[in-house]
């Protein structure tokens, strides 16, 4: 569940070895390369993952041929006034709905659909826009859509169309956030990706701040 500091909310998932990946995707794994119980001067590890395990931020070369990678993206996208809001289930997310939210050109909208986060089992159904939805977004000017699931699109999904419409739109996005228990409002994002420099994902340590937004 989202940890709470003094005045920061951290919305992001844990990764180790237990966290649950996309079926088919690379497992999180570690090991020690150094360690100081054993007499090494220093302790050191080694990691292999998928950038999409955990709260993470999708590049538009995820899905758009020739997009910009992970580290070229601006991110600045990734850091100001946010709005966190809530509609809980597993059904997509429509048109309708996401009008209802009024989205205007510089927003950010944090959307939460479940009221607990398991990071240890990947669901079978979960939210997630629709083509129609997430063009409504991305035509408003939305600077950054986040969602409490693994993925924007449905998961039996073969075009992507909430992905290809925000990305090609150049709405940021975030997925596997964990908003439970976090206040519908304003808020500040702060959730800057790792520079990689051209890959098609990067963790985030994803935090609200609030009054600040």
């Amino acid at each position: 569940m989202a940890r709470r500091g003094r005045r920061l909310v951290d919305i992001s998932q844990p990764v180790d070895a237990g966290v649950a990946c996309w079926p088919g995707d690379t497992p999180f794994s570690s090991t020690w390369t150094a360690h100081l119980g054993d007499g090494a001067p220093v302790t050191l590890s080694a990691v292999t993952t998928s950038p999409h395990n955990g709260t993470h931020a999708d590049a538009p070369c995820h899905f758009l041929e020739g997009g910009a990678g992970i580290g070229e993206v601006d991110p600045g996208k990734y850091v100001g006034p946010c709005r966190v809001v809530e509609r809980i289930g597993s059904g997509a997310l429509t048109a309708a709905e996401v009008r209802g939210w009024r989205p205007r050109r510089g927003d950010r909208i944090l959307v939460r659909t479940r009221r607990r986060v398991d990071y240890r089992v990947f669901p079978k159904r979960f939210a997630h826009l629709t083509g129609e939805s997430a063009g409504i977004l991305a035509g408003a000017g939305v600077v950054l859509f986040g969602i409490d699931t693994p993925s924007v699109d449905f998961r039996d999904s073969k075009t992507m169309e909430a992905h290809r419409a925000l990305l090609s739109g150049g709405t940021a996005i975030l997925e596997n956030l964990d908003l439970t228990g976090v206040e519908t409002g304003r808020w500040r994002l702060i959730a800057p990706p790792i520079r990689y420099s051209r890959l098609d994902a990067a963790p985030v340590r994803a935090l609200l701040e609030r009054g600040r937004g």
